[in-house]
């Protein structure tokens, strides 16, 4: 470990900017608000002197420190548990869910792998009620060199952080994913001006000129390179000579300095330090039984002290992290595999199996079984602590010291499998590389397919991800049908979202191959009925898929299943109720599928579900519902740091018509699918788009925007969705055939299911292109069927287009009666655009009406106005955070600011403030 205290003297000249930043970091915590910020430099810039000095002023804090330590990246949660182990008193105080996640990924129980999102939401917990006695400072040191576990989790909880006064601040030497969106305070080298005073602070005695401007020259202005450069100098070079550091990188500067007053211990230190540097734990216990296996005597430790490299008491510390590396460096070949032999022996096999594992690794010099099959051991306590990057490094170092070829591909595959896991898309694809150069056999190359599959759905490559799973799952179905059953629906859905809008890309391939290479069961389980459903939907048409498609649908909208299966199942079914128009199944699956994410804390899918499940609510016309969801999108991106999802946004403005916010957010998504291959995506802009432009009677452009909507149903399942707003503008503009053409693809699409939603939407476009009675009985039966539907924006627009029809048809009276229906509605659910064009034939019809007003009712927030409604609906404050990632006490701060925004004092009185859901 590093010690703060010893003398690492790195002035704070010329930092006065940094030092204000972080006063107020402190005086915010100090007051009650939370902070966090992330220190960013060149190694010796200052960033470990500016966090001394921070928690040097933190005297109102209860301040908690942890080092990152490059040796300890690969011991999963190391760095989270050096943190959070002094607060641990207080886990039992944490939700079970959260305290048990937190337990298991510190190997202090034992259960099923603890989500990362519980664990996170745990170390939140524990800060929250740590910081309720007093505010809390939490440092973190060297932040690149912590495994990644630790890293991704301590991102999290500083994304989230909000009123726990709690200050949470990073040293890194540079920005990587897992601190994207935490504010950041880049440290530059000094200025010419500062760097020379720190040079003459620190000598002794004069210097001539023209070398301290050749030494603040080459340190660049790097005050750990000026002050190491002062310690390693020798007389000669104080006295003005010309042995000046050498043109090398910074740190190799600093880290020669380092070497030179290592060589001038005594042999006995020098071996003593090296030891101490192999091992990062800082447990002088520790290093003292290996001194004495390698016959280190006690008083080697004196120098080492004396002259301020190192401390050997309770614990051990280095002056700078630099020191360390550059002491362990410093050690031959031969020299460091005695060192972590003796360090191996040391170690308690019992309480510390996975270090002593590594130590054991570190000393290999040559394949050896019995090292391999320990980490592979390390590997599997690894995953079950929820550390999958750490579990690769393991499996990955016991690839290389398997003797056994299998058994080496073997290992590499399973560390490329967990390099997938912890999202290190690369690393897999490094791993398949060197496992592909050797020799497979035939389950060996039909995981690898899988693997290169998996990354390339993952990782966004889509056009190449369903050829690849497809490979896969034909390999692999002769040595397990189940899982090749489970890869062709991955395969499925990857072609799906990349399928080309006219030819479907992968969907007929990868349909066909399901269809004819896999054996059919005499008792189908779900997975087989869906898959069935999908293929014959591409295979056969709708008309014929029909019966197989209900069936799966029911099982997934309709029946009970275990928790396990509607995690597994659900997201591959619902296309299948898409492709029926049955809303209602739609939604009941995905909010079947919503709870159970929720409930089982696997998060990596709830953006592209919650993003799904607000299309349904916005096409019901429940447009809070929509925001509400799109507030708790943004919560989970948030925490994780990715973009968050723009496709809810464009919905609502679309369906509003807001045009203004809709096209600059609709042309980068439109633009990107195109790019990207992915027809899913590209379709659903088509569709929205045309809704915006009917909306405000551009048909023009609906028709200019949906080129490709009646070229083909290639698609299957999307491709229907734009054909009524095509049928609407193409009667409106008088292209006939267009408008026929779309109306039949459409009743194509709508028969097999026979759903009201979709015979009440192909009623209203066939009253489009009809006259006379015929029109009217239409419109009538449109109105019926959506009526009993959940699509209220499609009932208004029905009343909407009856009335324009009843109008032009000279029956004012009957069609004041519809524009005003319609006119109510659209102006409810703040759908402006069609609200308008009722409002305009209603003044045709000779009737007054008061423009739809714009003003802004709701005082609250989306993230206010989520929390008020499941507040409302009886969740608690801590049901509340787990939800929406944030701290119970974030949560009773946001409902009092709610109360006061409301004019209410309590939960009690939501239920009145707040506007009930239809």
């Amino acid at each position: 470990m590093v010690a703060p205290e010893l003398g690492r003297s790195t002035s704070l000249v010329g930092r006065a900017a940094e030092l204000e930043t972080c006063s107020d970091l402190l005086e915010a915590v100090s007051t009650g608000e939370s902070r966090a910020l992330v220190l960013n430099g060149d190694p010796g810039v200052g960033k470990s002197a500016l966090l001394d000095q921070l928690t040097s002023q933190a005297t109102d804090c209860q301040v908690f420190r942890v080092v990152g330590v490059q040796s300890e990246m690969e011991l999963v949660f190391a760095g989270l548990h050096q943190l959070c182990a002094p607060m641990l008193d207080r886990v039992n105080a944490l939700p079970d869910p959260q305290r048990d996640a937190l337990r298991a990924a510190f190997g202090l129980c034992e259960g099923p792998a603890p989500k990362p999102f519980l664990i996170g939401l745990a170390v939140l917990g524990l800060l929250a009620e740590t910081s309720a006695e007093r505010p809390v400072l939490c440092v973190v040191d060297d932040f690149q060199w912590l495994d990644r576990a630790s890293a991704q989790t301590l991102g999290f909880v500083a994304r989230r952080l909000a009123a726990e006064s709690v200050g949470l601040v990073f040293g890194t030497r540079g920005l990587t994913a897992e601190l994207a969106g935490i504010p950041e305070l880049p440290l530059r080298p000094l200025s010419y001006e500062f760097a020379r005073a720190l040079l003459d602070s620190a000598l002794t005695g004069a210097m001539d000129v023209r070398v301290r401007d050749q030494i603040v020259t080459e340190t660049g202005g790097n005050p750990l390179a000026l002050l190491e450069w002062v310690r390693s100098a020798t007389p000669h070079g104080l006295a003005g000579g010309f042995g000046l550091l050498t043109v090398s990188a910074l740190s190799n500067r600093i880290e020669d300095g380092f070497r030179l007053q290592l060589a001038a211990m005594p042999a006995h230190t020098q071996r003593l330090l090296r030891l101490a540097a192999a091992d990062p734990s800082g447990d002088a216990a520790l290093v003292w039984r290996a001194a004495t296996t390698l016959g280190i005597p006690f008083h080697a430790a004196t120098p080492a002290v004396e002259s301020g490299l190192a401390e050997f008491g309770a614990r051990v510390w280095f002056r700078h992290p630099l020191l360390r590396s550059a002491i362990y460096r410093s050690a031959s070949i031969p020299e460091r595999h005695d060192i972590h032999v003796a360090l191996a022996e040391a170690t308690d096999p019992k309480r510390d199996p996975d270090r002593r594992a590594w130590h054991r690794a570190q000393a290999a010099t040559a394949p050896d079984e019995d090292v391999a099959a320990e980490l592979e051991r390390s590997a599997a306590r690894a995953q079950a602590r929820g550390g999958p990057a750490a579990a690769a490094a393991f499996l990955e170092r016991a690839g290389l010291l398997s003797a056994d070829a299998s058994r080496r591909g073997e290992r590499l595959l399973s560390a490329g499998q967990a390099n997938l896991l912890a999202g290190n898309y690369a690393a897999a694809l490094r791993l398949l590389a060197n496992v592909e150069a050797g020799p497979l056999n035939p389950l060996q190359r039909a995981t690898a397919d899988l693997l290169h599959g998996q990354v390339a759905f993952a990782s966004g490559m889509g056009s190449a991800a369903p050829s690849l799973l497809l490979r896969a799952a034909t390999r692999l179905q002769r040595f397990d049908i189940d899982q090749a059953r489970e890869i062709y629906l991955t395969a499925w859905i990857a072609a799906f979202f990349a399928g080309n809008p006219v030819s479907g890309g992968g969907l007929p391939e990868v349909s066909h191959a399901a269809r004819d290479l896999l054996p059919r069961s005499d008792r189908p389980g779900k997975p087989e009925l869906v898959l069935d459903a999908l293929s014959s939907m591409v295979v056969e048409g709708l008309a014929a898929a029909a019966p197989a498609m209900r069936v799966a649908v029911e099982l997934f909208a309709h029946t009970g299943n275990s928790e396990d299966e509607v995690l597994r199942w659900s997201w591959f079914a619902h296309p299948v109720a898409i492709a029926l128009w049955d809303h209602d199944a739609w939604r009941a699956i995905l909010e079947r599928y919503v709870e159970s994410i929720r409930a089982a804390g696997a998060l990596d899918m709830m953006p592209i579900v919650l993003s799904s499940l607000a299309t349904v609510k916005a096409w019901s016309g429940d447009f809070a519902a929509t925001t509400a969801l799109m507030a708790e999108s943004d919560a989970i991106c948030q925490a994780t740091g990715s973009p968050a999802a723009a496709l809810p946004s464009i919905l609502l403005a679309c369906f509003r018509g807001d045009r203004s916010v809709a096209e600059p957010l609709v042309q980068p998504v439109i633009d990107d699918a195109r790019a990207t291959g992915n027809g899913c995506t590209l379709i659903w802009a088509q569709w929205v788009i045309a809704v915006l432009y009917n909306g405000l009677g551009q048909y023009r452009q609906t028709m200019d925007v949906t080129q490709s909507a009646t070229e083909s149903t290639g698609h299957y399942v999307l491709a229907h969705w734009p054909l009524p707003e095509v049928v609407e503008a193409a009667c409106r503009t008088g292209d006939t055939d267009r408008a026929n053409t779309a109306l039949a693809l459409l009743e194509e699409s709508v028969r097999p299911g026979s759903t009201e939603a979709g015979l009440g939407l192909l009623a209203r476009s066939r009253a489009l292109v009809s006259g006379g009675e015929a029109a009217d009985a239409l419109y009538r039966e449109a109105i019926d069927r959506l009526g009993r539907t959940c699509l209220r924006p499609e009932l208004a627009r029905a009343h909407l287009l009856y009335g324009e029809w009843l109008r032009r048809a000279g029956r004012r009276v009957d069609a004041r009666a519809k524009l005003r229906t319609a006119y109510e509605m659209l102006a409810a659910m703040d759908m402006g655009a069609f609200a308008e064009r009722a409002r305009r034939e209603l003044l045709a019809t000779g009737e007054r009406v008061r423009r739809l007003g714009t003003e802004q009712t709701d005082p609250l927030t989306a993230q206010e106005t989520l929390i008020a409604q499941l507040a409302r609906d009886g969740r608690t404050n801590p049901e509340i955070g787990a939800q929406l990632f944030i701290s119970a006490r974030t949560v009773e701060w946001h409902l009092h600011k709610v109360f006061a925004k409301l004019g209410i004092a309590s939960r009690r009185e939501l239920a009145d403030a707040l506007p009930v859901a239809d």
